[in-house]
């Protein structure tokens, strides 16, 4: 391992993830062709609270497990009753946020980064972060061929999803850590950074197109059942290992009209989450059931059985961990220091925990008064 990487990894690394405000993100990336209707729809029954639907956003990623088996499983559904819950996935977190902007939906899953670009840019009026999802499963897969340290990065071709999605600002800020340069606008720099839907991804690897990827599961997997290795798991830049990888967000709009939906919703995902925990395997079945209703194919038993334990299923939204993210982005001189007082609304989850019997979860001193 080379000297610097040690260092850095001695300071925990946590600048790997932080997260420039790349504001115009939101701005480039039209959200109606990433878009997707999820059409598996579980029929509600019973008493109808006080909105007719609830309109989800989430990815097709196993880092959004709690979505994809909550969906299939109907235990979202179950919590909602007689209120109707309509799924929709996206590719990346930008394109997600411009829906919630544009009340397309009204709750999503979604990491740090577009939370906080989105909170940022509509001055806290927008969203707020109601809970936690999952932490991990982010790896950075290279060609072993031509990549087999982490210095053998420079001059290379690494793709990330989504300018201004989690992966696309981690690996900017990385890349800072590095000492190399890259405009985070074209990507162009020391090291080439290639915005590739998640879809594309291993067929431009196979092809040559990318030299790698810095990407979430199951994409980091698909890519080394393809023959490329992990050079980095991203977990491994944190201490304990725990970085927030999904959130769950609301509109505003939506928590201050609706609030039984939402805390009805949120029971729903930490029961989702506990279903998981107690049944990893059926829950991996059920988690590759529903990408396979979402895109025509389910995972290979090799990509899935490798991509499932790099993640952590948490209703905590691992609030310090996002502080530390921004925190470490103003250091490396990639972010102007936001204001991230209030984007934390944790009291109906911490009021569903209390009635579970389970703890509750902390801010970080960043929710609302």
């Amino acid at each position: 391992m080379p000297a610097t990487t040690r260092t850095t990894l001695r300071r925990g690394l946590a600048a790997a993830t932080a997260l420039p405000l790349l504001i115009g993100a939101l701005a480039s990336c039209g959200y109606g062709s990433e878009a997707k209707n999820d059409e598996k729809k579980v029929a509600a029954e019973g008493k109808k609270l006080s909105a007719d639907t609830v309109r989800l956003g989430y990815f097709p990623n196993l880092t959004h497990a709690t979505a994809l088996v909550g969906v299939q499983e109907g235990l979202l559904q179950k919590e909602l009753g007689g209120t109707v819950l309509e799924p929709t996935t996206f590719n990346a977190g930008p394109s997600e946020i411009e829906a919630l902007n544009a009340d397309s939906i009204d709750i999503g899953f979604i990491g740090p980064s577009p939370s906080i670009n989105g909170y940022v840019k509509s001055k806290g009026k927008n969203l707020r972060i109601i809970g936690g999802s999952a932490s991990g499963g982010v790896k950075l897969v290279v060609n072993p061929a031509k990549i087999k340290t982490l210095d053998d990065l420079k001059g290379k071709k690494i793709a990330t999803p989504q300018k201004g999605n989690t992966q696309d600002v981690a690996f900017l800020n990385w890349i800072v850590e590095k000492g190399w340069k890259v405009d985070s606008a074209s990507g162009k720099g020391d090291v080439s950074v290639v915005r590739t839907d998640n879809k594309t991804t291993p067929n431009a690897y196979k092809s040559g197109a990318i030299d790698g990827a810095w990407v979430p599961e199951p994409t980091a997997s698909k890519l080394v059942s393809d023959g490329a290795k992990v050079l980095l798991d991203e977990s491994d830049l944190w201490p304990d290992k725990k970085f927030v990888i999904t959130n769950i967000i609301v509109s505003q709009k939506f928590l201050d009209g609706h609030p039984d939906v939402v805390e009805a919703f949120l029971r729903g995902a930490v029961k989702t989450n506990e279903w998981i925990n107690a049944n990893p395997d059926k829950a991996k079945t059920s988690a590759n059931a529903k990408l396979k209703n979402l895109s025509g194919k389910a995972l290979g038993a090799k990509v899935i059985d490798a991509a499932w334990p790099s993640i952590q299923f948490t209703n905590d939204p691992l609030a310090a961990t996002l502080q530390a993210q921004a925190d470490h982005a103003v250091k490396a001189g990639v972010l102007e220091k936001p204001e991230l007082s209030g984007i934390y609304d944790l009291k109906p989850l911490n009021k569903v925990l209390k009635a579970a019997g389970q703890p509750e979860v902390s801010d970080a001193g960043l929710g609302v008064k």
